[in-house]
Order: C-alpha cells, then structure tokens, then sequence
C-alpha cells in the first residue's frame, strides 16, 4: 500500500518523508541539549565578534577573543554531538529504505534533492517554532 501511493505521488511523499524526519531530529536535538546553555554560547560568541570589530588595530586583543570564540564553538559542538549520533543510525537506515522506495519511480535519481531541499525548509521552520538553538 505505501509503495503505490509512494509510485503515485512520488514528490508530495519525499516531501512528507523529509518533514517528518526533520521533525524528529529537531525533537530529539530540543530534548537531548542544553538550550539555555547553547543561547548563552551564541550570545557569548556574538559580544566577541562585536568586540573584534571594535579593535581593528589591536592584533593581540583580536587573537585572544578569536581564541575566547573557539572555546565557545567547540563547547557548542560538544552538545550537538549527543543529539547527532542517537539519530544517525536510525536516519541512515531510513534513508536505505527511502532510497529502494523510489528506484522505481520517475525521480528515483533525485529524490535526494528533494528530499534536501524540503528537509532544510522544514528544518528552519520546525526551529523557529519549537525554539530549538
């Protein structure tokens, strides 16, 4: 049943696909991260950046906001991280399974891009309403 209505609305069921699987990540990034922690990272990082700009000509000044940003970008990787490798495993193998879906359909070359395209717009929308940083 899901194969024909796959064959039939090949673009409409990537499309679905891509949200929903962009809505679970986003789901498990909100509830496995720190969100208070990851706004005042952000936040930190941003006054650095401001202050960079304001010591054009000071050269050690920069470097040591440049090296206070990096600290701050890597503690910002470290909590994606967690999220990321509990949702790898399960997305691989439905991306495995997505892929066979549409071997037989008429965008069996490029449902990926389809599939990219809609995941990075649901994925900007599904952060904005869920307030995940």
């Amino acid at each position: 049943m899901i194969k024909e209505i796959i064959i039939a609305n090949p673009k409409v069921t990537i499309v679905l696909f891509s949200m929903l699987i962009t809505l679970a990540m986003t789901l498990v990034t909100k509830k496995f991260t720190d969100q208070a922690r990851i706004k005042e990272l952000k936040c930190m990082q941003k006054k650095c950046q401001d202050k960079i700009k304001e010591q054009k000509g000071d050269v050690k000044s920069q470097a040591e906001l440049q090296k206070q940003m990096l600290t701050h970008s890597m503690e910002m990787m470290k909590h994606s991280m967690k999220p990321m490798l509990i949702t790898m495993i399960p997305v691989l193998l439905l991306f495995n399974w997505i892929r066979g879906m549409y071997v037989e359909t008429t965008i069996a070359t490029s449902w990926f891009w389809w599939y990219l395209v809609a995941s990075i717009v649901s994925s900007i929308a599904f952060r904005k309403l869920l307030k995940v940083e």
